[in-house]
């Protein structure tokens, strides 16, 4: 889950954007894959609304930890699954409905020592898993160019450069080992933000958190894993909380709904492609004033909803729906 109202000591968190996902997916019966549990938000939501069974799926092991004393309450009728939504189709078969939250979770945000936030001082990790190579591996061991690249393609940063070049002057001095060590140098590379514009660590921390976490590649297997664990008639809802996310989830239901059409106008007419999906939301729905007065987070935060098809699941090419990839592979 990707944003949430309250902090980890406060009230149970809100998820977002779930009034309009509630309402696009109701009636809400049978079973269903929380793929992104975070907070939980998104599962007791669903099970309140008529689910019968909820497969809550997250690669943090602290996510069910967490919850543990509310999950206890709703018994069987919640399975935990620590695994990575890429793989929904390995624990379930024909669901009626699939749900993900993308990106950090305010229960990883909130946390200084999980290292997401560029506003609290804490380790500079952000494996969602607490696993493999974290933050700090890529920004002291990556060369400059990667660094660039990791900034530009990750998080459009437009002063890639510059920052991955004052991040390898820095790095020789000392090592990164903090949020707000990064922060500061990422902070001193770019101008005096104005009011009300994002803090300068935006987009740098977002790319790093979404290189650590092959964020990118895990919603392009976990769109394709979802389609091939619904039944038909069964539910597709994903929030997504930047442009590029939105943009693949977007492209993958455009080319799903066998919609994709022609790039070219003079070039043959291409057989229509059989639909895995009918998308029920043309437009993405966003915050109205009411979540947003209760919680700025989500500000850009976008919902899509698409009911599967009978037509077989198959595969899709990255690049057609612009997923971003670096030059190389680490």
């Amino acid at each position: 889950m990707a944003a949430a109202a309250n902090t980890p000591d406060a009230a149970p968190h809100v998820p977002v954007l779930i009034r309009p996902l509630i309402a696009a997916v109701s009636p809400v019966s049978g079973t269903w894959i929380d793929g992104t549990f975070g907070a939980g938000g998104y599962t007791r939501a669903l099970l309140e609304a008529g689910a019968e069974q909820v497969i809550a799926i997250d690669r943090d092991p602290l996510a069910f930890e967490l919850a543990a004393d509310w999950l206890a309450d709703f018994g069987p009728r919640v399975r935990c699954e620590q695994t990575v939504f890429s793989a929904m189709d390995t624990v379930a078969s024909a669901v009626d409905g699939v749900v993900l939250d993308l990106g950090v979770s305010s229960m990883q945000l909130d946390r200084a020592e999980r290292g997401f936030s560029f506003m609290r001082d804490g380790p500079l990790d952000m494996r969602m898993s607490q696993q493999g190579l974290n933050a700090a591996d890529l920004v002291n061991t990556c060369t400059e160019q990667e660094l660039a690249d990791i900034l530009f393609v990750f998080g459009e940063e437009r002063a890639s450069r510059r920052i991955a070049r004052n991040i390898v002057r820095a790095r020789a001095e000392a090592p990164f080992e903090t949020t707000l060590q990064l922060a500061s140098v990422i902070e001193r590379s770019l101008p005096r933000s104005k009011p009300g514009q994002s803090h300068p660590a935006t987009r740098s921390f977002q790319a790093l958190r979404i290189a650590v976490n092959d964020e990118y590649t895990e919603l392009f297997e976990g769109l394709m894993a979802a389609e091939r664990v619904l039944k038909p008639g069964g539910l597709l809802a994903v929030v997504t909380f930047h442009s590029i996310e939105d943009r693949m989830v977007k492209r993958f239901l455009t080319a799903r709904s066998g919609h994709s059409g022609n790039t070219n106008r003079y070039a043959p007419q291409t057989a229509p492609v059989p639909a895995q999906f009918d998308i029920l939301t043309r437009k993405a729905a966003g915050p109205d004033k009411d979540e947003l007065a209760e919680n700025p987070r989500s500000r850009s935060a976008r919902l899509r909803v698409a009911r599967r098809t009978d037509i077989p699941a198959g595969r899709v090419d990255p690049k057609s729906i612009a997923m971003p990839q670096l030059k190389g592979t680490r």
